[in-house]
């Protein structure tokens, strides 16, 4: 396979900043024939013409998976070339490709370029995220109406379930269950963000209680953290 005829697919993680990308990625990019897009507005797009790589966008005809993949498979015969994927996943692309590959006997290398990772916890920002939905206008009527005071008896009851999944040791319980209080801070933070308690104090968000955790934690274990001892 002559690897100057190739054509790579660079797939990121949408809970990572479109510019972390590994040095194998970067370096493709610098080194492409070219560089496409669905888009100059989208983030990643965005990221790599600042750093300096030329990104071709699409008009409306080239928006089409078939008409898409044509041209980049055509293109990849005068060198390498790297999509950029699309915040949507661009639907339809991949069985696309499939079809124009295998009608060519002189198709390129098709490769998934994986430019960027989920890193641990990163599932956290889709349920703030979530939460964030739920609680804004055109979100959930029940949730929008939810006060500290309202979702206390919740707080309460899913500590208990938690509790009693824990002791029942049954995994995929445990894991339900954990959830279901996650989703209580999760919604008391929301609430915090959005209002002034009774005492005039300012709002506060879920950055706020993580960071106060981060600072917690690491003050209570200085043998750990400041080289002291246990």
């Amino acid at each position: 396979m002559d690897h100057a005829r190739r054509l790579s697919l660079l797939v990121t993680s949408p809970r990572v900043a479109p510019g972390l990308l590994s040095h194998q990625a970067w370096r493709a990019l610098h080194e492409a024939h070219a560089v496409f897009a669905r888009a100059a507005d989208e983030a990643l797009a965005e990221v790599v013409t600042d750093a300096g790589v030329s990104v071709r966008t699409l008009d409306d005809t080239g928006q089409h998976p078939a008409a898409l993949a044509r041209m980049l498979v055509q293109t990849a015969q005068e060198g390498p070339v790297i999509w950029l994927g699309s915040t949507d996943a661009d639907p339809g692309l991949s069985d696309a490709l499939a079809h124009e590959i295998t009608q060519r006997y002189d198709a390129p290398e098709l490769e998934m370029l994986i430019g960027s990772w989920d890193v641990p916890g990163s599932r956290l920002l889709d349920a703030v995220a979530v939460m964030d939905q739920l609680r804004s206008p055109g979100g959930c009527p029940w949730d929008a109406e939810q006060t500290h005071a309202s979702l206390t008896p919740y707080l309460i009851e899913e500590a208990y379930e938690c509790v009693e999944a824990l002791e029942a040791g049954e995994r995929e319980h445990i894991v339900e269950e954990l959830g279901d209080v996650l989703l209580q801070v999760l919604f008391n933070a929301r609430v915090g963000a959005e209002e002034r308690s009774k005492d005039g104090d300012a709002p506060f968000d879920i950055d706020d209680v993580a960071g106060g955790l981060v600072d917690k934690l690491i003050r209570r274990h200085p043998h750990v953290f400041a080289g002291g001892s246990a």
